[in-house]
């Protein structure tokens, strides 16, 4: 038998346990003044109703699993229950009777009452208004149960799916870098093996440094900054002296998470978009810092901004990634000016 729910379980006891003080309450208070009646006797009459529903109460909550899958058909789950009236009306009746009877018994008086067919049926009406009450209450308390379990295995969902796509965008960024870095190698084999061999030695610095990153969702930006420097030292290598490199970003920045990868194909394009396709020489400049709740992170490069430049593959990945993560709450923009192009990330500020 599937787990009640705490909130539920502990949320109809509560309503359970004040119904029936305030119902024995009521029946104290109602016949305070009958010099006839002595005080155990309102609290008989409506404990033995108490002790009665209760028992059946707890039968229904053992049992009121069998009807969950009628939780969206509420005319059927209502019928499912309402079918076993009769048979509670009469053991319910019978047992809270015998109660009372015994009771007086024990005290050698006779319990006096109206007949048995008003009885049944003034009890009988009771029970269908009380019954119609509590199936109620319950109803819209597993209803509501109901729909915080799909609502939970839905977000389980999402994520799940999220973390498909994160892990799907991750495979197709690390083949597309390994591409380019040995792209940028294999142009110097003719030209310079000494040079060649030497960026192949750090490619494998590269290679492993970006795996132990990319191991996780999420990383630090001092990891990320590490690679980033192990990319750049092979881009500098390629374009000796056509570029200059600076890094600018505050211990804070540095704490900060963000997604594994996220920076290196800004920093590809500085050098793809800016020093590849100038003759002169270019100045890059890596910059992050912390503004309030917000991580901002600019990748700047002298030159002009290229009519294609910021709808790559690799931005385009990085866009995608930043939605998944954090939705509305993080941008990437591309945009340039008098200065030359800067690549900005803004992202919700946390620490790693």
């Amino acid at each position: 038998m599937p787990a009640e729910p705490h909130d539920t379980k502990r949320a109809l006891f509560a309503l359970w346990t004040l119904f029936w003080l305030l119902m024995i309450a009521v029946a104290i208070q109602d016949n305070y003044s009958d010099p006839h009646l002595r005080w155990w006797e309102p609290i008989l009459w409506e404990g033995s109703s108490c002790l009665a529903a209760t028992l059946w109460i707890l039968l229904q909550r053992r049992v009121a699993h069998r009807w969950d899958e009628y939780l969206d058909q509420p005319l059927k789950w209502f019928g499912k229950h309402l079918v076993w009236l009769p048979v509670i009306a009469v053991t319910f009746i019978t047992f809270i009777y015998a109660v009372r009877h015994g009771v007086y018994a024990l005290t050698d008086e006779t319990y006096e009452h109206a007949s048995w067919p008003y009885i049944f049926l003034y009890e009988s009406i009771k029970l269908v208004l009380f019954a119609a009450l509590w199936l109620a209450i319950i109803f819209g308390l597993e209803s509501f149960s109901s729909w915080k379990r799909e609502r939970e295995r839905l977000l389980e969902l999402q994520k799940s799916l999220a973390e498909s796509q994160l892990a799907q965008l991750k495979a197709q960024l690390q083949p597309h870098f390994l591409f380019n870095a040995l792209n940028t190698i294999s142009a110097l084999m003719q030209s310079d093996v000494e040079r060649a061999d030497r960026l192949l030695a750090r490619l494998a610095d590269l290679l492993r440094a970006s795996l132990a990153v990319s191991a996780h969702h999420q990383t630090s930006l001092r990891e990320e900054w590490k690679v980033l420097e192990l990319y750049a030292s092979i881009m500098q290598e390629r374009f000796a002296g056509r570029a200059t490199l600076t890094w600018n970003a505050s211990d804070e920045a540095l704490d900060a998470a963000l997604p594994a990868m996220l920076l290196q194909p800004l920093l590809e394009n500085a050098y793809k978009h800016g020093v590849e396709r100038s003759s002169q020489p270019v100045n890059i400049r890596v910059a992050a810092q912390r503004s309030g709740a917000e991580l901002r992170i600019e990748v700047h490069n002298t030159g002009t901004l290229a009519a294609n430049e910021g709808t790559g593959i690799g931005l385009r990945n990085c866009r995608e990634r930043l939605a998944l993560v954090y939705g509305s709450k993080a941008t990437l923009t591309v945009a340039g000016d008098a200065d030359g192009v800067t690549a900005t990330v803004c992202l919700p500020y946390k620490r790693s």
